[in-house]
Order: structure tokens, then C-alpha cells, then sequence
């Protein structure tokens, strides 16, 4: 057997193979610097220059404080919106260009053969809190006998890890259980486990599978109780692992399931554009140094048990004790213990459920934000590579950006007040170019998203047709600047709170479609509205003229409340459905594994 070969089917990576190379030895350590040189050019450069014209504007007249609160609120607020800018760009590129994306983005899934058996012993994990377990059963039924059907079903090991803590759910988890057991057998390879306290949340859930079963399995394949992956992606992802023992987490590229709600509906379909181009970049420059997202990926066990073991973060309050958002953490964690960490940019099979409306949106990502608010305790753990310090600082800045981007709207209405004048006019020509290049710098990702599905010949077909994309993106386009500063609104409310001790719990999510009543959103969506209002009525009053620039951020706001009853309809849902708009590919065309899902769940 050649080297090469050995190398293929990763016996080893040999010492002058691996020098100078990423852990896997599949791209060169110079390269991907180079790459990360560029791209931190390309966002420094942008990033000067936006705050260079910004700055100039706010001196027109005179520098004030309220200026240079302003200027600070900017800076903290437009990272964000550049790096997303030059991700896709670059994505685009790199798919469409003259280059060949899967050699010079991820070149470790090409030592992986389509029919390789499976050798590895593979643990699939679902965990569970509080979740509807029948529609949870379902998924893993439909996977284990479509992997069964593959003929690799001897290798893997099916385990239900709950934190149920409501009897009533525990006991339906159980029978559910047990009725799946008895019809496959004993000797299947399925367990169940409940916990009696939920210590250290999904991350704890998992810690306790690694120390009871860790070491019978070299693999496992992270589920979520809203995760579904059909075979065919489950075996090319355990196949790249198996061909590359370096690897140490394979992210897969996670996309919406078909929904009734409306809200996950819409929502899912600008991210389904919106994440190809945007993926693709950052995978480019990112490189070994990739995220994990907690669900859908597969792990390399032994190291995973061994080096990302997470801290518990000492004192008290809202950014102390465990680690709610894990994932990021434990893929840093992997990297620094000399495993490569990936995102494999390919759609296929890898499913997952959004929010069906905007209350359970903004609860999931208040957990995150607290969850991301902890990195910073974290930033400065010993040995970790300067792309995962990156990684980490980038995760928090997500949500210290919508902060200063609700700053910034405060701070700009406040400007009304500003008695300083200029000798000369306002120039107003560059002030409208800096927001038309903001704007569009914002739209870039789904762009580019759009401009990929075009250019791929039959991929419009996919989507329902040219007339049902451009609906669909047109309604999406709409949803998002209404959506943008309700949530953002939200994270700085949260943001505050946490100043003060203000917390979250982990709890169940809420995944069916279902209306919204009036009085539950004007419960939760009342500060938007209220802040909104006196956006408003200080504009009209002292600033009229900035009505037309305000008016996206006035009308979200405003109309927080009915925005969100709208989008929860399932009226709303079944009319977008009958029109094929915002439609995706899986909905258009399922696939056999949806069809295998969709009757595993009529059959619970």
C-alpha cells in the first residue's frame, strides 16, 4: 500500500507530512496565514475607512461628547456587519470563480471514499429536557432504520439522555423507549438514561455519557431533540472522520426543516441562502480553527473526553457557574489539544427546527447571549491559539454589537438637541453614501446567497421557480428589517439586566407552530413599543426631517406586537405554503430520508 493510501484511509499522518501543516496534514499553516492576513486586512481597511467618514460627518459643526458616544457606538457596532460583508464575497467567489472550493476549502473530505465501510464504533446521542418526546422518538426511529438499511447499522449504538424533570414527560420518554427496544431487540444497541438533576446543563448531559460509555465509542454523532440527519450525510460525515484521525469535531452545515409556523417558515429561508455563501468564506480563512454549533457534528470521543472538559467559572451571579453556550468553547478547547476543528459547507441531509414565533426566538437567543456574555472569563484561557482568542472575542462581540447598535439609534434621536451649528451645509451627499453602504454591506450575505442560486443551473427549480424566489426573498427581506431591532432592542434590555443579576433558565423549547394571543406579545414586546413611541414622537417634534431615515427602526419597533401575532399564524403559514413562497428546496422536492421522517412520525 502507498503512502498516499495509508494516508487516505488514516492509518497515519506522517512526521514530514504533517510539518508545517495543519493537524490533519491536508493544507499548509502558511497558507491559511496568508489567508487570515487578507482577510483581517480586508476588514481592517473597510472598518477604518467607515469610521473615518463616519467621524468626519459627526464633526461637521463642531465635536461634542454626545459625538463621541456615538462614534463609540458605531465602532462596537459595525465589525459585525464587515466581517459577514467579506465572508460572502469571498464565498461567492470561491464557488463560482475559476478555483475548485472543495480542494482549497476543505480538502480533508476528499480522502474520504462514497462507499468506505464503516469501522468506526459510532454513538448516536439525542439529549432531552422536557422535550415532546414522541416527535424526538420519531427522528431517531427514522434514522436508525434508514442507517440500518445502509447495512452499516452493526456499528452504531443508539443513547437517549434526558434531563426530564416533569414526570408525566419522563414516563411517555420511558414507554417510548421500551416500544422501540422490544421491536428491534436486546442486543440493538440502544440505552436510555435519565439524570435527576440537569448539572451543568446539555454539556453536563453529555460529560455523564463520556464517563459511563465514552470509552466503548470512537465517534459520536451530537443530536439535539429538534436534529435529524438522514444516512446518507450521517456516513459521509463518520467516513471523513475515519479518514482523517485528526480530526477532531466535523460540524455539518445545519439547515431548517419544512415548518408550519410562518415565522420559522421565512426565517429559515433567508438563512438557507443567506448561510451557503457566508460558510463557505469563513471556512476558507477559519480552517482548522472551525466552529461547532452543540448539535449535528460529529466528535472524536477519546480527545473530547480527555481535553474539553469544560470550567466552572467561580463567584456568583448571571456569568458564573456552568457554561451555557458550550460549543464554542469546547471546539477552542479541541483545537488547542492539537485536533483540527471543521465545518463541512455542503448542504445534505442535516435538519434542524427553528422557533415557531418571535417570543421563542428571542427566549433562545437570550440564552445564548448570557451563554457568549461568559467568553469573557474565558478569552484568556492558557494555549489557545490566537484564531480561537478570535473566535471567542467574535462571539461575544455578536451581542455587544445589537447593543451598540440600539445605542446608536438612542444616541442619533438625542442629536436634536445638539445646538452646535456648522458654518456650512451638511454634507449630505456623504452621509447618504455611508448609509447606502452600510445597508448593503448588511444585505451581502443573502445577496451573495441569491446570486448563488442563480448561477447554479436547475437551482431556481429547487426553490419552487424564479417567481416564487424573488417572492420569497422580497417577503424575507421585509421580515428581517422588521425583525432586526426587536431583537436587537431585546439583547440590550437583557444586556442591562444582566448588570444587575438578571438571568435565564434552560428549558424546553417550544417547536410547534401555534398562534400567538395579543395579550402574550404585548406582554413580552411592550418596552419595544414604548421605546419606539418616544423615538417617534421626538423626531416628529424636533426633527421631522429624519422621519424618512428612521422609519424602518420606527416601524419595527411600533409594530413589534403585531408583527409578531402575524407571523405565528398558521393561517399565514398555509398561505405561504399554497403559493410556494418561501419555499425550500426539501419542501419543493423531500428527500427519502424526509419521506422516512415524515412516516416514522404518523406512525407514533
Amino acid at each position: 500500500m502507498s503512502l498516499d493510501e495509508k494516508v487516505a484511509e488514516g492509518r497515519f499522518i506522517p512526521a514530514e507530512r504533517a510539518e508545517g501543516r495543519t493537524p490533519t496534514g491536508v493544507q499548509s499553516l502558511r497558507q491559511l496565514f496568508r489567508r487570515r492576513a487578507l482577510v483581517f486586512t480586508l476588514i481592517g481597511a473597510t472598518y477604518a475607512g467607515l469610521v473615518a467618514l463616519f467621524a468626519h460627518l459627526l464633526g461637521h459643526g463642531g465635536f461634542t461628547v454626545l459625538d463621541g458616544f456615538l462614534l463609540a457606538a458605531f465602532c462596537l457596532s459595525t465589525p459585525w456587519t464587515i466581517l459577514g460583508f467579506w465572508n460572502a464575497l469571498i464565498g461567492l467567489w470561491l464557488v463560482h470563480g475559476p478555483g475548485d472550493a472543495r480542494r482549497s476549502v476543505y480538502p480533508y473530505a476528499g480522502r474520504a471514499s462514497d462507499d468506505a465501510p464503516i469501522t468506526s464504533r459510532v454513538a448516536m446521542v439525542m439529549t432531552l429536557r422536557n422535550e415532546d418526546p414522541a416527535r424526538a422518538f420519531a427522528r431517531l426511529r427514522a434514522m436508525e432504520g434508514e442507517i440500518a438499511a445502509s447495512g452499516a447499522g452493526a456499528r452504531f449504538a443508539w443513547f437517549v439522555l434526558s434531563d426530564t424533570t416533569q414526570p408525566e414527560i419522563a414516563a411517555e420518554e420511558e414507554a417510548l423507549f421500551a416500544a422501540w427496544q422490544a421491536e428491534r431487540g436486546e442486543g440493538a444497541g440502544m440505552h436510555y438514561r435519565r439524570r435527576s438533576e440537569n448539572s451543568g446543563f446539555k454539556a453536563g448531559n453529555i460529560r455523564d455519557f463520556l464517563d459511563r460509555w465514552g470509552d466503548e465509542h470512537e465517534l459520536m454523532l451530537v443530536l439535539d431533540a429538534d436534529s435529524f440527519l438522514g444516512a446518507s450525510a450521517t456516513l459521509r460525515l463518520i467516513r471523513i472522520m475515519q479518514a482523517n484521525p485528526r480530526l477532531g469535531i466535523l460540524q455539518s452545515l445545519v439547515v431548517g426543516l419544512p415548518s408550519p409556523s410562518p415565522f420559522a417558515r421565512i426565517f429559515q429561508f433567508g438563512m438557507r441562502h443567506g448561510m451557503r455563501s457566508y460558510t463557505m468564506g469563513a471556512s476558507w480563512w477559519a480552517g482548522d480553527c472551525g466552529p461547532y454549533w452543540g448539535h449535528n457534528a460529529v466528535i472524536r470521543i477519546a480527545p473530547f473526553k480527555a481535553h474539553c472538559h469544560l470550567p466552572v467559572l467561580s463567584g456568583t451571579g448571571p456569568l458564573s457557574g456552568h457554561i451555557l453556550s458550550h460549543d464554542q468553547i469546547e471546539a477552542v478547547l479541541m483545537r488547542r489539544a492539537g485536533y483540527e476543528v471543521r465545518v463541512l459547507p455542503e448542504e445534505m441531509d442535516s435538519f434542524e427546527e427553528n422557533p415557531p414565533h418571535l417570543t421563542e426566538f428571542t427566549r433562545r437567543d437570550l440564552r445564548w447571549c448570557q451563554g457568549n456574555m461568559q467568553y469573557w472569563r474565558l478569552i484568556a484561557l492558557p494555549g489557545l491559539r490566537p484564531m480561537s482568542r478570535f473566535q471567542i472575542a467574535w462571539a461575544m462581540l455578536m451581542y455587544v454589537g445589537a447593543v451598540a447598535w440600539m445605542a446608536f439609534i438612542a444616541l442619533a434621536a438625542l442629536k436634536v438637541f445638539d445646538t452646535e451649528r456648522a458654518d456650512g451645509p451638511f454634507p449630505a451627499a456623504l452621509g447618504l453614501t455611508l448609509f447606502a453602504t452600510m445597508f448593503a454591506m448588511s444585505l451581502a450575505p443573502k445577496v451573495a446567497g441569491l446570486l448563488d442560486i442563480v448561477l447554479r443551473a436547475g437551482e431556481r427549480a429547487r426553490y419552487g421557480g424564479t417567481g416564487r424566489l424573488v417572492g420569497g426573498a422580497l417577503s424575507e427581506f421585509v421580515f428581517s428589517v422588521l425583525l432586526g431591532p426587536v431583537v436587537a432592542f431585546r439583547i440590550a434590555l437583557f444586556m442591562i439586566g444582566l448588570a444587575f443579576g438578571r438571568t435565564v433558565t434552560w428549558e424546553a423549547q417550544s417547536r410547534d407552530a401555534e398562534r400567538l394571543s395579543w395579550r402574550t406579545a404585548l406582554a413580552g414586546l411592550w418596552p419595544q413599543f414604548l421605546f419606539g413611541g418616544l423615538l417617534a414622537g421626538l423626531l416628529t417634534a424636533f426633527a421631522p426631517g429624519t422621519l424618512p431615515w428612521a422609519l424602518p427602526v420606527l416601524v419595527a419597533l411600533l409594530g413589534a406586537v403585531p408583527f409578531a401575532v402575524l407571523t405565528a399564524e398558521p393561517a399565514l403559514g398555509r398561505w405561504l405554503s399554497r403559493r410556494g413562497l418561501c419555499a425550500t428546496p426539501e419542501e419543493v422536492s423531500p428527500t427519502g430520508s424526509l419521506l422516512a421522517l415524515d412516516a416514522a412520525q404518523r406512525a407514533m
